[in-house]
């Protein structure tokens, strides 16, 4: 099923070698307790063999997914939508926020993860005088972490990922390097842009709903296209 090749590949996660010395990586999947809050949540939304559309962010940050381990999704939402209890701090994050009012407009999460699964170019965060740091943000992070990316990559394919299309969250730097990565190694025939929810939150926030409806119009088959 979805959910065990999921939870396999986030258990076996191992921390590429040679980054830059000031850069530390952030696991969320090697505590015990987080690894229970994945389990809980992929085995409700993803037992079945259902071929889903990637949604691709940057990397984990501290306060979503670096701290429950699912992508865009931080402990308030995960309890809240998800019905998943957690011990963890209640403080909500700006891209969690977002994607989950995306996530109720579109059908609530039964619905939308049905569909979908959100991953990231690097699953592992990286911190920075203890500041969340994009993998783009440095170069030679970038660098090193190229067969890392590839590798993860070509793993989530197997789970049986629909190769046509694919969703970039971030429509500037995450976009360019993914579209650049997608030319060489022909992860998936398309790759549609989005705007990041930071973004969108942060300084877009009066235009809030116009981006939910370009979300769902991006994400919904037009009349006549398959649908996954």
């Amino acid at each position: 099923m979805f959910a065990d090749h999921i939870i396999l590949f986030l258990q076996s996660l191992s921390s590429p070698t040679g980054l830059p010395k000031e850069v530390r990586i952030l696991n969320p999947y090697q505590d015990a307790s987080t690894m229970a809050l994945c389990r809980k949540f992929y085995q409700k939304y993803y037992t079945d063999s259902k071929p889903r559309n990637m949604i691709i962010g940057i990397n984990p940050g501290r306060f979503g997914s670096g701290l429950t381990g699912i992508p865009f999704t931080d402990p308030v939402h995960l309890a809240k939508f998800c019905g998943i209890e957690n011990l963890l701090p209640k403080k909500k994050e700006l891209s969690s926020t977002f994607i989950y009012e995306m996530i109720t407009a579109y059908g609530g999460p039964e619905k939308f993860y049905s569909r979908f699964y959100f991953g990231a170019v690097s699953p592992l965060g990286f911190t920075k005088a203890d500041k969340n740091l994009n993998y783009y943000d440095d170069v030679k992070l970038q660098e090193k972490l190229g067969p890392f990316i590839i590798s993860c990559m070509n793993t989530q394919l197997d789970f049986g990922l629909d190769r046509n299309v694919a969703y970039c969250l971030g429509e500037g730097a995450n976009y360019k390097f993914l579209r650049k990565l997608n030319a060489q190694h022909q992860f998936f025939k398309e790759i549609i842009p989005l705007a990041h929810p930071r973004f969108i939150l942060q300084y877009k926030s009066k235009s809030k709903s116009e981006y939910i409806q370009q979300y769902l119009k991006a994400l919904t088959p037009t009349p006549g296209k398959a649908v996954s």
